[in-house]
C-alpha cells in the first residue's frame, strides 16, 4: 500500500479527523500538513536504509511490538478523546530524533510554513505521524515477510512511490540546512506545489480535494 493509498482511505481520514479535532486545527490544514509531513518521514526513513546500521535499526523497530500495526485497530481509541496519548507522542518524538538525526526542528519548520499552522502544531503533526507510519510499515513488513536491507528499501520505495526521488532530495536538503532560513523557505514552497513546482505533498493534497 502507498502513501497515497494510506492518507487517502479510511485511516488516513481518521488520523486527520482526529489530529484535526485534539490539535485544535481546521481540517483542510491538518489534511495538508500530514500530507507534508508523512512524504517527509518516509523519505528520511529511506535514506537512513540505505546504509547497513540505519536499515539494521529500523528493521529491530519494526519488529518491536509497539509496531505491530495494532496501533491502526486503535486509532479511533487514541484519537477519540481531547488529547493524543503520551505514549504515542513520546514514542513519536523518539522515531522523529532517529529518523532525522536531530534536525526535526528544520522539517517542522516547513512542514509549518507549506500548511499555514504554527511550529509547535508543525512538530505535534510529526509526532502524530511517526507512531502511524510505523505501524504501517511495521504491518506491512510482516506481511511480506521483510527481513533484510533490500526488502526493507524496496518497501519503502514502493510506498513512497514515484515521488520518492524529489522527497528524498527535500529530505536531504533540510537535514543539511544550517538553520537557514532560505533553505526551508524553499523546501515549503515545493511541498505547497505551484504552477511550475508541484512536491509530493502538493499532490496528495490535490488528491484529496478531489
Amino acid at each position: 500500500m502507498g502513501i497515497l493509498d494510506l492518507l487517502g482511505g479510511p485511516m488516513g481520514k481518521m488520523l486527520i479527523n482526529g489530529a484535526s479535532k485534539q490539535l485544535g486545527l481546521g481540517k483542510s490544514k491538518t489534511q495538508n500538513a500530514l500530507s507534508a509531513a508523512m512524504p517527509l518521514i518516509l523519505g528520511a526513513m529511506k535514506n537512513n536504509a540505505s546504509t547497513t546500521e540505519g536499515a539494521t535499526g529500523l528493521l529491530s523497530a519494526l519488529n518491536n511490538n509497539k509496531h505491530d500495526g495494532g496501533i491502526m485497530d486503535k486509532l479511533g481509541g487514541i484519537l477519540g478523546g481531547n488529547s493524543i496519548d503520551k505514549d504515542v507522542m513520546d514514542d513519536g518524538a523518539g522515531i522523529l530524533g532517529h529518523v532525522f538525526g536531530g534536525k526535526e526542528q528544520n522539517v517542522a519548520s516547513a512542514v509549518s510554513k507549506s500548511s499555514g499552522i504554527d511550529l509547535g502544531s508543525a512538530m505535534n503533526i510529526l509526532k502524530v505521524a511517526g507512531p502511524f507510519l510505523m505501524g504501517a510499515l511495521g504491518k506491512q513488513s510482516r506481511a511480506q515477510g521483510v527481513s533484510d536491507q533490500s526488502g526493507l528499501g524496496s518497501m519503502l520505495g514502493g510506498m513512497l512511490g514515484g515521488g520518492q526521488k524529489k522527497q528524498q532530495s527535500l529530505v536531504n536538503r533540510l537535514l543539511d540546512a544550517d538553520g537557514d532560513g532560505s533553505i526551508i523557505d524553499d523546501v515549503a514552497g515545493m511541498l505547497m506545489g505551484g504552477k511550475k513546482k508541484r512536491g509530493l505533498g502538493g499532490v496528495l493534497r490535490g488528491l484529496f480535494s478531489k
